[in-house]
């Protein structure tokens, strides 16, 4: 069984930064990419930033030039530092990873995390 556990949300003022962070745990064989992606009530999930494992990078626009996605390799994790948070950012953000494990047999499918909420207020 693999979990993905998140931690770094909380309640901060626009202009401030967090920084997420996610682990993997469980019968890893490879960790391929990983990322973050964002919900808020009543929309659909969307991508926020995701990093393969050979480093390569996808953003949405609307995080350009603010979050950084940033992954250890050796420790199973990633992370999402947010600069000049704004009140659009808040959201519940999830943690993804795209794991190979080799518990029963070799198989590769996407995982998500439980979410941490981040709320960006005055």
């Amino acid at each position: 069984q693999v979990q993905l556990v998140e931690s770094g949300g909380g309640l901060v003022q626009p202009g401030d930064s967090l920084r997420l962070s996610c682990v993997v745990s469980g019968s890893i064989f490879s960790i391929y990419t990983m990322g973050w992606f964002r919900q808020t009530p009543g929309n659909q999930r969307e991508l926020v930033a995701t990093m393969s494992n050979g480093g390569s990078t996808n953003s949405a626009d609307s995080v350009k030039g603010r979050f950084t996605i940033s992954r250890d390799n050796a420790k199973n994790s990633v992370y999402l530092q947010m600069n000049s948070l704004k009140p659009e950012d808040t959201a519940v953000y999830y943690c993804y990873a795209e794991v190979a494990t080799a518990g029963r047999g070799y198989s590769e499918r996407a995982y998500w995390g439980q979410g941490t909420q981040v709320n960006v207020s005055s």
